[in-house]
C-alpha cells in the first residue's frame, strides 16, 4: 500500500486529498505546512512513496520542500499543487524533481488521476 505525506495549509484541502486518495487504498499522513511534513519526511526516512504538496503555504513553502526533499529523498516522487498561475510557473524551474503539478480547484477524480500516475511513474522510475 503506498504512503502519501500531504502538506496543504488549508485544512479542507487536506482532508479532500486525504479522503480521495485513501478510497483508492493508499495510505495518507497529513502536514499543515512544509516545515512540518519535512520533520515528518525526517523523521520517517523512506517511509513515503508521493510527496504532494501545495506551492502556496505559510512557514515553508512547497516549493523549498520539494528542494529539500529531493535533495534529501532522491527517490521519493514529489507532486505539487496550485491555484495560482504564478506559483505553476515557479515550480516550471523544477521539471527535474517534480513529476507534476496539480492545477486547484480539482475534482476528486483529478487527484486521484494524478496520484495514480506519479506513483506508476515511479514504479516504471
Amino acid at each position: 500500500m503506498p504512503r502519501v505525506l500531504i502538506a496543504d495549509d488549508e485544512v479542507s484541502m487536506r482532508t479532500l486529498v486525504a479522503r480521495a486518495i485513501a478510497m483508492d487504498g493508499h495510505e495518507t499522513v497529513t502536514a499543515e505546512d512544509g516545515a512540518e511534513a519535512l520533520e515528518i519526511l525526517s523523521r520517517e526516512p523512506g517511509a513515503f512513496d508521493l510527496l504532494l504538496t501545495d506551492i502556496q503555504m505559510p512557514v515553508m513553502d512547497g516549493i523549498a520542500l520539494a528542494l529539500a526533499a529531493a535533495r534529501d529523498f532522491p527517490e521519493l516522487t514529489i507532486l505539487l499543487m496550485t491555484g495560482f498561475a504564478d506559483q505553476r510557473e515557479r515550480a516550471s524551474g523544477l521539471n527535474a524533481i517534480v513529476y507534476d503539478v496539480v492545477t486547484k480547484p480539482f475534482s476528486v477524480a483529478d487527484i486521484r488521476t494524478a496520484v495514480a500516475a506519479a506513483l506508476a511513474a515511479r514504479k516504471a522510475g
